[in-house]
């Protein structure tokens, strides 16, 4: 986000928690502002100090990034009456789409096939009968989620009586909202999104999909684009139902609308991210499109600087995130001081990360540390750049899921892109240590 205020001449502020006082992104900043303690809910959550800080400083606009108060409509109400542009849609369309539930309830009215389940809140007292009305397995979801936190998967209802704290607390400290609804669980689907732009001037255009199956615990890991084995039918048919969804909405600025495809091909809506997406890097590279620039000169009412007609895909984009965590032992988190970060470079290679060497890697924050975008002319020069920067990528000091990558490139199933959100579960199972002798 800095760098592209910088191309566009705008001078950037950053708060930052106590945690964060030395943060990359603190000293990238021309100022940087403390906002709060090292727990999210006593900084990042705290809408009402971080908008005074931006008055005091005299900031014009607030750009969320992808976390925290960035699908909350009551921060965006709050900059709003402050006179701070929210870089992003209005809260009245945040409301209405950045709760998952009303989400849901709007998608059905405007046509848009949802995933069997609950269109309102429910209490505790409410869920199990709705579980038997759906079936078991369900999802028990955060109304105000995202990211797979307050999510879990429920077998029965013995399961449900035991997944439903963990679910409201962990909703709770993530988003500041303990909301909880139920949608039927689809086996093995595949994760598809599209990209959505629009300007607050009626014009809006979507930049294709990105293939989102590969994940765990419910968390993206590693993001394509396009979509392997996508055919052109059903890419613009998921292209149309977002762009219709999208107009209905009269929504402004970048949007991501998320969809479940199942064995047969259907493809159901999952939720609508009122912001810009971790994995925007990819689409920015197959399309020569900057989304977090355009988002920006959006919200500063200026019409979009391209039409439908102007985009196309170019290549094929991946990106592997970068953890915090020890693939070899369930994703187990890793913090520390990062004693040693050297990053790949080369042709068609892109990291955008947020630490270097003697960044120190908290348990207070999500553990992603960098992503590693690479393209190629076609999928498999894409998987091969992939294999190559994940080799180059040092890191010293903390486990990262590096090792995950590295051992991903060559696995025949996703070297095929045949693969569902079961894949880590089904086919990269943690290699077997061989026994000392």
């Amino acid at each position: 986000m800095i760098r592209a205020c910088r191309e566009l001449g705008i001078r950037t502020a950053a708060v930052h928690s106590e945690a964060d006082a030395s943060a990359l992104h603190v000293r990238m900043a021309d100022e940087a502002h403390p906002c709060g303690a090292a727990p999210a809910r006593d900084s990042y959550l705290d809408g009402e100090r971080i908008v005074g800080i931006a008055r005091d400083c005299g900031a014009e606009a607030i750009h969320p990034g992808y976390g925290f108060l960035s699908e909350s409509a009551d921060f965006v109400q709050a900059c709003e009456a402050a006179g701070v542009t929210f870089i992003g849609p209005s809260s009245d369309v945040m409301r209405q789409m950045g709760d998952k539930v009303t989400a849901r309830r709007t998608m059905e009215a405007a046509g848009v096939p949802i995933v069997p389940g609950a269109v309102t809140r429910l209490d505790d007292g409410d869920l199990p009968a709705h579980c038997e009305a759906i079936g078991y397995p369900v999802m028990v979801k955060a109304s105000a989620g995202g990211g797979g936190r307050g999510l879990r998967l429920v077998e029965d209802e013995e399961g449900l009586a035991k997944a439903l704290p963990r679910a409201r607390s962990e909703a709770q400290a993530s988003f500041g909202d303990d909301g909880l609804y139920v949608e039927k669980w689809i086996q093995s689907p595949r994760h598809v999104e599209i990209q959505v732009l629009a300007d607050g001037q009626g014009h809006a255009v979507q930049l294709f999909e990105r293939e989102c199956s590969i994940q765990r615990r419910h968390q993206k890991l590693v993001e394509e684009a396009p979509a392997p084995h996508m055919n052109e039918e059903l890419r613009t048919a998921m292209g149309d139902a977002a762009l219709a969804a999208t107009r209905a909405l009269g929504y402004q600025s970048v949007g991501t609308f998320e969809f479940l495809l199942d064995r047969e091909g259907r493809f159901y809506f999952l939720e609508m991210n009122t912001r810009i997406q971790v994995e925007h890097a990819i689409t920015e590279m197959v399309t020569g499109v900057d989304l977090v620039q355009e988002m920006i000169r959006v919200a500063a009412g200026e019409p979009l600087s391209l039409a439908q007609a102007d985009l196309a895909l170019r290549g094929h984009a991946i990106e592997a995130r970068v953890y915090a965590e020890n693939p070899e032992k369930g994703f187990l988190p890793s913090p520390g001081t990062i004693e040693s970060w050297q990053e790949p470079r080369g042709e068609g290679v892109r990291v955008d990360s947020g630490v270097e060497a003697g960044s120190e890697v908290t348990v207070h924050y999500d553990p992603m540390l960098a992503k590693l975008v690479v393209w190629g002319a076609d999928r498999d020069e894409a998987i091969a750049r992939l294999g190559r920067a994940a080799a180059e990528f040092q890191v010293e000091g903390i486990h990262t899921s590096l090792s995950f990558h590295r051992r991903l490139v060559e696995n025949p199933v996703f070297r095929a892109g045949s693969y569902d959100t079961s894949f880590i579960e089904t086919h990269m199972k943690p290699p077997k240590k061989s026994k000392a002798t």
